[in-house]
């Protein structure tokens, strides 16, 4: 080979490899720019706890989500001893004519003690991640002739409800579930009508003697901290049940 070809085939092969550094670089930094929503509010354990998945929000490891599975524990007839669910479900001055959604409603044991308060002209909307619970629910449902509850199938980062729709959420033993809270509850809190609540049911983290395994439990500090940062505005506790507390928000203005 002539020396002006050598240095032409050198040229060549340079000006090839800048290229190619020059892609890599562009794909790392195209592929480092597509992040997840609201990445940001999340961060890492280097191991996740037995019952949790390793996923940081606010200062709280989230746990892991109990499973269709468990649907007879959700059903248990000591629950009524346990937890006194008429309480809760009076303590949320619900209307005939209201729309509650019902997030993990599960095998419907709270949804089916809301249809009777918001009567024929209100509805209940249930709403879970698991298609097998609902089919549970929908089977529960029929049994016992109620007809004004609507099933949703929601994500992980969505419980599916139309804007603005909604007077009451209620979460019963589930927030501290959501794999995305904060994504899940920015879609709640565009649910809501106008003065719309969100009501919290969470057991009492406070409490050694509540019998609930430790990342299922939560303290009302960690709520009103997570909930106010959420754009919730804290309106109050109702703290009559054995084992849980109730805590009650309303979103803040836009």
């Amino acid at each position: 080979m002539s020396a002006p070809q050598h240095k032409q085939t050198h040229r060549t092969a340079t000006l090839l490899w800048i290229t190619l550094c020059l892609f890599i670089f562009t794909a790392e930094t195209h592929a480092e720019d597509v992040k997840p929503a609201n990445a940001s509010n999340y961060t890492a354990l280097p191991r996740a706890s037995r019952d949790g998945i390793g996923k940081m929000y606010q200062g709280r490891e989230i746990s892991q989500v109990m499973g269709h599975l468990g649907a007879e524990w959700l059903e248990r007839s000591s629950r009524v001893l346990e937890e006194r669910p008429q309480l809760l479900v009076d303590s949320l001055g619900l209307e005939p004519g209201d729309v509650v959604a019902d997030i993990g409603s599960g095998s419907g044991y709270f949804t089916r003690r809301l249809a009777p308060k918001v009567g024929p002209s209100g509805r209940v909307l249930a709403v879970d991640i698991q298609p097998e619970m609902l089919a549970l629910l929908k089977r529960n449902l029929q049994r016992e002739g109620i007809r004004n509850v609507k099933m949703i199938l929601g994500t992980e980062l969505s419980p599916k409800l139309p804007d603005a729709s909604v007077d009451v959420v209620l979460m019963v033993d589930v927030y501290h579930e959501f794999s995305f809270p904060h994504e899940m509850m920015t879609a709640i809190r565009r649910a809501l009508k106008p003065d719309g609540r969100v009501v919290w049911v969470e057991y009492r983290m406070e409490d050694p003697l509540v019998p609930i395994k430790r990342l299922h439990k939560m303290s009302r500090a960690q709520v009103i901290k997570e909930a106010s940062y959420q754009g919730f505005k804290w309106v109050k506790a109702y703290e009559k049940l054995p084992r849980q507390h109730v805590l009650f928000f309303r979103k803040t203005s836009d």
